[in-house]
């Protein structure tokens, strides 16, 4: 996480954490700053200051921000989600103020960005469209698609396993800078319980924010560790868990510069195959140190949450 030197201290992390927590699991609810700061256990004033030294934005901007990119994913995976319940269910008191904020964040309305979504480009195949000029956008859109799910054949293996409930040791990371410190971080932790030593515990990062929803610089992850035996917290190391259910697994060999490209071409694999994303988080499991490799390569599970 980004901070400053003054606020590194864990007893700190740990408190805006469960703050951070809270917020998730009660975006449809009105939150009060005196609320979520009794929850990390600070004055109101103290917390609202800690908050934006930590997470690099105020509390409201935070909270509206999340629950729009909250909105915006629901849109992206559900086909036939109603946006006026949509903005309820996140927190919005009208639809009219739920499509002025969403617009406001995005550009566009919530209407025209679910359009814009390539789950669609499979309908889209169907159509005989007497327009040539969309005629030609949708041919490049499937051109596109085609040669994601090309590039994905020849490149993983893909399965679809039932999974039971997943255990991670976790550090809360906000944004692409600074991951690496992150990680050494929990490897720092973890050395002296020589948790690497099980050939079962892996390396992981888990991810709350989708990168088609939200800027890379706010994007909410947990750096990680899967573990098959229980631990206890100390600091900034949380317990976080992922529930039992079905995931896409994409099984690949990758270059850094790869993974945005295999992330993509596995969700679309998912929409072409007729699954829908469940309200879950995806993540990665590491199989390797790819500083160890040969062609520098990272070898990798991505899952991604079905119904």
């Amino acid at each position: 996480m980004n901070v400053t030197k003054d606020y590194i201290e864990k007893d700190y992390i740990k408190r805006i954490n469960a703050a951070l927590v809270f917020i998730e699991e009660n975006l449809s609810a009105q939150l009060a700053l005196e609320e979520i700061a009794s929850i990390a256990c600070y004055s109101p004033f103290h917390f609202h200051r800690l908050f934006k030294a930590i997470v690099g934005e105020s509390l409201n901007a935070y909270i509206n921000r999340r629950r729009i990119e909250k909105a915006a994913s629901f849109l992206m995976h559900n086909d036939s989600i109603n946006i006026e319940e949509l903005a309820f269910q996140h927190g919005f008191n009208s639809n009219s103020s739920f499509t002025r904020a969403f617009k406001n964040f995005y550009g566009v309305s919530p209407s025209a960005f679910k359009q814009q979504q390539p789950h669609r480009y499979s309908k889209i195949r169907q159509t005989d469209s007497k327009n040539g000029q969309n005629n030609l956008i949708f041919e490049q859109y499937i051109c596109n698609i085609n040669n994601h799910l090309k590039w994905l054949t020849m490149n993983a293996r893909i399965e679809v396993k039932e999974m039971s409930e997943l255990h991670f040791a976790s550090i809360t990371h906000i944004g692409v800078d600074g991951l690496k410190h992150a990680f050494e971080r929990l490897l720092r932790w973890s050395t002296p319980q020589q948790l690497l030593n099980n050939p079962n515990n892996k390396m992981a990062r888990i991810f709350h924010d989708s990168f088609k929803v939200t800027s890379p610089d706010k994007v909410k992850m947990s750096v990680s560790m899967l573990l098959n035996s229980p631990f206890e917290e100390t600091g900034e190391v949380k317990k976080e868990s992922l529930g039992a259910g079905k995931w896409i697994v994409g099984s690949f060999e990758l270059k850094m510069e790869e993974f945005e490209k295999s992330w993509t071409s596995l969700y679309i694999w998912m929409n072409e195959n007729g699954y829908q994303k469940a309200d879950k988080p995806p993540f990665e499991i590491y199989h390797n140190d790819f500083r160890q490799h040969p062609e520098g390569k990272c070898i990798v599970d991505l899952h991604i949450p079905i119904k």
